[in-house]
């Protein structure tokens, strides 16, 4: 494939992109969602973290590495930040706080 094939390629899957997401939100724009809807899309923020937290742990890959104590740490205070404010920015704020200073400190 030449460079110019593959520029093709990317700005196609791009302006795909941008129509489908683009066009559900033009016309639901002026329209209510229902509320089991609502209730829905508020966990979606929730599940994709636990989706990649899920994927990291469990790919066969990394199955003999195990989780290191800065993941855990990381996992440990997401949760409890969690389940005490309900905020999905400060929760991911958090958890990746603690991370980088558990794994900056065990180097």
């Amino acid at each position: 494939m030449s460079g110019i094939e593959a520029i093709v390629i990317v700005a196609l899957v791009a302006v795909g992109t941008y129509l489908s997401r683009g066009a559900m939100i033009l016309l639901l724009a002026d329209r209510e969602l229902p509320d089991n809807t609502l209730r829905a899309l508020r966990q979606v923020g929730p599940a994709v973290l636990a989706a990649l937290v899920v994927t990291f742990v469990a790919d066969p890959s990394q199955a003999n590495r195990g989780v290191s104590l800065a993941e855990g740490a990381a996992l440990v205070v997401s949760c409890g930040v969690h389940w005490r404010w309900k905020s999905l920015l400060v929760t991911l704020i958090a958890g990746m706080s603690a991370f980088w200073l558990v794994r900056g400190l065990s180097g």
